[in-house]
């Protein structure tokens, strides 16, 4: 694993970072229903595990010596609260993918340090996801 790629790779869970941010906070105005308080405020809690994340990687994309990306990845589009929950269950699945392979791969480029942190985050995202699931687990179709 080269200096570059690693980068590179960071950068694109940066931007993931970033989009995750952006998503949670516009799913919070979006919601609807009887479940509007309570949805609004999981998706507004989530946000600063998500900006502390997206710090984090910022940091180190400089230590590195690269630049951190400004362009968040798309946001899934949702019009029902469903399909909110959804396309955040996905997000985070993806989040818990991505900073597994990351992790081996700071590990790979000698980085003992971002790998344990990187491990951490597979942690933090795990557990968003997992209450993601429980909240649909039951939720009307």
């Amino acid at each position: 694993m080269d200096k570059q790629t690693l980068i590179d790779h960071l950068n694109e869970d940066l931007a993931g970072e970033l989009s995750a941010i952006i998503q949670y906070i516009t799913y919070a105005a979006k919601a609807t229903g009887p479940y509007r308080p309570q949805l609004s405020q999981f998706f507004l809690a989530e946000v600063a595990d998500e900006q502390l994340h997206a710090q984090f990687l910022a940091n180190k994309i400089v230590a590195l010596g690269g630049e951190p990306t400004t362009t968040p990845r798309p946001v899934a589009p949702a019009h029902t609260n469903r399909e909110m929950l959804e396309a955040v269950l996905a997000a985070e699945r993806r989040a818990i993918q991505d900073y597994t392979q990351r992790a081996k791969e700071a590990e790979a480029f000698g980085d003992k340090g971002l790998a344990v942190q990187l491990e951490e985050m597979v942690s933090d995202e795990t557990g968003h996801s997992e209450e993601t699931e429980r909240i649909l687990r039951d939720w009307p179709l």
